[in-house]
């Protein structure tokens, strides 16, 4: 019996393979959307693509049409192909704008290309766009019963940039012995964006405590032509550091940093 059984799903299997490829090959437009919808609802989303990327051309501007996009979309996100999946949702909400998936299109193009993301210290393209497109979507559906979930998922997207913005930010500092001068200025730079960037940032401590010693090092290692400008600049981050945590971790080294700053200043009044 159970040889009976295999035989016949072999069978099937044999002949749903042979209708696939003829019509794939040789079937009719019509034909090749009816099989590509049965495959898509059949969870065979790479057949289903082969056979929409077939129609696409003859049912543009159809009714059909939106149908097939958003089955691409959807294909595309189940096969994990999660960066076209991000676009094809994208288009959708744009050629459709009045369709009753468009809410539901735009939430799947945000998440999608959240999962196309890389880790934090990779090309940060598809980490942007989920951003925006989360943000996007939160503004435009604020009734949304995705938006919990939308919100947390940009929280965590917020916080792989940032992480990154800081990561670079510290190569800068940690690499500035082979170039003092324009590492310590770009570490500078590069911990003053990210301040500004992401306000109320959770790296704000200690983004702020190492663009105090980005600032002590360099105005250390500066000429007297420059040093004055600089201990300036540091001693105002070290301010800033104790206005926004008075009660920070890095206050004991951030005062040995001052006073020898304070020190440094009086040395240069003298000379």
């Amino acid at each position: 019996m159970k040889k009976i059984i295999y035989v016949a799903f072999v069978g099937l299997l044999l002949t749903s393979c042979g209708e696939y490829q003829k019509v794939l090959n040789k079937g009719t437009v019509e034909q090749q959307y009816a099989l590509g919808t049965r495959m898509y609802e059949a969870k065979k989303y790479n057949k289903a693509l082969n056979l929409f990327e077939k129609i696409m051309a003859s049912y543009r501007g159809k009714p059909q049409m939106e149908r097939i996009q958003y089955m691409i979309a959807q294909s595309n996100f189940n096969t994990k192909n999660y960066d076209l999946a991000g676009y094809y949702f994208n288009r959708f909400t744009q050629t459709y704008p009045k369709s009753s998936k468009k809410e539901e299109a735009a939430y799947l193009s945000a998440y999608s290309y959240k999962l196309a993301s890389p880790v934090f210290s990779l090309d940060p393209t598809d980490t942007n766009k989920a951003l925006e497109s989360f943000q996007s979507f939160i503004d435009n559906y604020p009734d949304s019963k995705r938006i919990p979930e939308a919100n947390k998922h940009y929280q965590e997207i917020r916080y792989k940039l940032q992480k990154k913005a800081f990561e670079i930010a510290k190569v800068y500092y940690t690499t500035a012995e082979y170039d003092p001068s324009r590492n310590y200025t770009a570490a500078i730079q590069a911990f003053d964006n990210l301040l500004e960037d992401y306000l109320g940032s959770e790296f704000k401590e200690e983004a702020l405590y190492y663009r105090l010693k980005a600032a002590h090092d360099l105005a250390l290692r500066s000429s007297d032509l420059k040093k004055g400008a600089r201990i300036k600049d540091a001693i105002k981050a070290y301010e800033k550091l104790k206005r926004n945590f008075p009660k920070s971790k890095y206050l004991e080294d951030s005062n040995k940093m001052l006073a020898a700053l304070e020190k440094e200043q009086k040395q240069l009044v003298k000379s």
